[in-house]
Formats: C-alpha cells, sequence, structure tokens
C-alpha cells in the first residue's frame, strides 16, 4: 500500500511547512487526486489517521477532491476528458492523446492553528 508513504510525505510537507510559517496544529488538509494517479482515497484516508497519530496534524480531517483527467489530443488539438491513459480522442477518434491532468497527488489547502 504506497499510501501508506504518501502520507509520510504529507506529513514532512506538513512539518516543513510548520517550520516556516510558524503554527504549531493542522486541523484540515485538502488534497487533490487525479484519477489516473493510482492513489485510492479510501487508503490514502486510513494511511492519514495513522500517520497523523501523535504529530502536529493528530486529529486533522483529510478533504479529498477528485478533479478531471484530461489530454491533449495531438491530431485535433482539442483538450478532451479522458477515464484511463490509453482512451481514444472522443473528438477525432485519434490515440494519439496526451495527458495534461488527473495525474496529480496535490496539497491545495491547509487550515491551521
Amino acid at each position: 500500500m504506497h499510501e501508506m508513504s504518501l502520507c509520510e510525505s504529507i506529513l514532512d510537507i506538513l512539518k516543513e511547512r510548520a517550520a516556516e510559517d510558524n503554527f504549531t496544529r493542522v486541523r484540515r488538509v485538502a488534497v487533490a487526486i487525479g484519477p489516473l494517479s493510482c492513489v485510492e482515497p479510501e487508503a490514502l484516508k486510513f494511511g492519514f489517521d495513522v500517520t497523523m497519530k501523535g504529530t502536529l496534524a493528530e486529529g486533522a480531517v483529510l478533504e479529498i477532491s477528485r478533479p478531471p483527467a484530461e489530454a491533449l489530443c495531438l491530431a485535433c488539438s482539442k483538450i478532451v476528458p479522458v477515464s484511463q491513459r490509453f482512451d481514444t480522442c472522443p473528438e477525432c477518434g485519434s490515440e494519439a492523446l496526451q495527458v495534461t491532468s488527473g495525474e496529480e497527488l496535490k496539497i491545495r489547502e491547509l487550515e491551521v492553528v
């Protein structure tokens, strides 16, 4: 379950930000997980709760948003929605798609004290 290591990375980022911005508690962490990121939201929530115990983020709420996955069609130059990496363009049928969003795992917002 690689979500645990992702949660450890999130904790490292929270510690760095706490040192830089002088806060001591994290109440809420909002993240965006793209549908092509291979991250399971439920596993991330479980890992988050376990990893944050005894830290500045113990008891923090993890909010997960799922932005849509999109790709640029290299044949017709349109940005199109995709549901998997090897979709075809719904506009022209080309397989020449370059994913532009949907692979991310980003911290979008923190609520701190």
